[in-house]
């Protein structure tokens, strides 16, 4: 059985090594036909593989041999690297690679096969995608990637340090939780968002309308009817809206399923009759339009920002507050009056606070008061394209407000 795993870890070795070789092989052939000197490609990176694998069972408790092998490899590249920086270049992929290949050996052996295929597939993939890379030309605003990074140290260093098991009083949600959920519903905007920025800034009106509707069909919804205005009679608009708006019904699924799978599974049916509806109305209108809409780019704030967050978190505590006092209160009745109410303002704090908060209604009286904000949001945006679109937009308004209708019904009955 010794040699037999040893013989595995080796021939996996040198198959890794070898294929890399040959990728580089290709990689120097699409991008550096005309270099003379490059660093060895097939044989020279199966010989490093091996020699990484034979050095390190030499001595494979403090990698002594090893590491000596390593600084041997990398002076030579050193040598090597000296060259080019007289011929002005300045690249150190074929080091990193070198070393990747180097690590073979030990990696082989000392973790999972899967973890040593990632890293021999994310490396050819890396070394293959480089024109993907360069032509990937976007400007990338700074700031937000910054903005995220503060997210995700708040998230990393904050949330462990938050209590997950003192509820605070009359709400019955800890402030673990509700971090937790500034957090989710945080990250699948931002998801969205820098598809709709980054992936697809300007690829029309229709994809607009799909991405934007991932996390926010009501901006989205404002920011079309616009557009619409200035537009000639066209049906990409009608199409547009809607898929923002069955993108809600996707997203409040998602969210639904993430907090609450009760909750999640009573929606599901409605919801899914609703989604099949709206694609079927989106796919009349698209396939009425003309194709002569030029492009067309959202401008939207990132989801991410840190006020953007706290504000969030805020509404989050007033909305349970106020769902526990009317449940408390008035019962289911009055939480779907208070759902119509919510509908004309951001859903999805008051959302959130049925999923996560402790109420003395079942899941079906939650499922009620989700469906019912959904519809009357509906009919809020209808107003917004009426508003914004004036005559250009009475399809958008005329579905919407139906679909709003619907919504509301369907709620009621749950």
């Amino acid at each position: 059985m010794i040699i037999d795993s040893l013989l595995t870890h080796f021939i996996l070795t040198i198959l890794f090594s070898f294929l890399i070789g040959l990728e580089l092989r290709a990689y120097k052939l699409m991008f550096h036909p005309d270099d003379r000197e490059f660093f060895g490609t097939v044989r020279t990176y199966t010989f490093v593989g091996a020699l990484g694998f034979i050095l390190y069972k030499i001595e494979p408790i403090n990698f002594a041999v090893y590491i000596a092998g390593f600084v041997g490899v990398s002076l030579l590249f050193i040598l090597f690297y000296n060259k080019l920086l007289q011929d002005k270049n300045h690249s150190i992929v074929l080091y990193l690679v070198l070393l990747i290949v180097y690590s073979f050996g030990p990696l082989t052996e000392l973790f999972p096969l899967w973890f040593s295929s990632f890293i021999f597939v994310v490396t050819i993939f890396l070394l293959n995608s480089k024109k993907n890379i360069l032509s990937f030309n976007v400007n990338i605003n700074i700031y937000e990637f910054e903005t995220l990074g503060k997210m995700i140290l708040l998230s990393a260093v904050v949330l462990p340090l938050l209590p997950a098991d003192k509820v605070i009083p009359y709400l019955g949600i800890s402030l673990y939780k509700i971090w937790l959920t500034v957090v989710v519903i945080s990250a699948i905007s931002y998801a969205g968002y820098i598809v709709q920025k980054y992936l697809f800034p300007s690829k029309g009106i229709f994809l607009t309308g799909l991405i934007g509707g991932t996390y926010s069909s009501t901006a989205t919804t404002v920011v079309l009817a616009k557009k619409a205005f200035t537009l000639e009679k066209d049906h990409i608009v009608t199409a547009s809206i809607i898929a923002a708006t069955s993108m809600m019904y996707i997203r409040i699924l998602i969210i639904s399923a993430i907090f609450n799978e009760e909750v999640a599974k009573t929606i599901l049916l409605p919801f899914l009759f609703f989604i099949v509806l709206t694609a079927i109305i989106t796919y009349i209108y698209y396939k009425k339009a003309s194709n002569n809409i030029s492009n067309f780019e959202i401008k939207d704030s990132n989801p991410l920002e840190l006020g953007t967050a706290f504000i969030f978190a805020f509404l989050f505590i007033i909305t349970m507050l106020i769902t526990n006092f009317v449940v408390d209160n008035y019962g289911s009745s009055g939480l779907r009056f208070l759902s119509i109410i919510v509908g004309f303002t951001d859903i999805d704090p008051f959302i959130l606070s049925l999923l996560t908060g402790k109420y003395t209604i079942d899941a079906s009286q939650i499922a009620s008061a989700i469906i019912i904000a959904s519809g009357s949001n509906n009919i809020l945006k209808s107003v917004y394209a009426l508003w914004f679109g004036k005559n250009k937009t009475l399809a958008c308004f005329t579905w919407l407000m139906i679909l709003g209708i619907l919504t509301i019904l369907v709620g009621f009955f749950i």
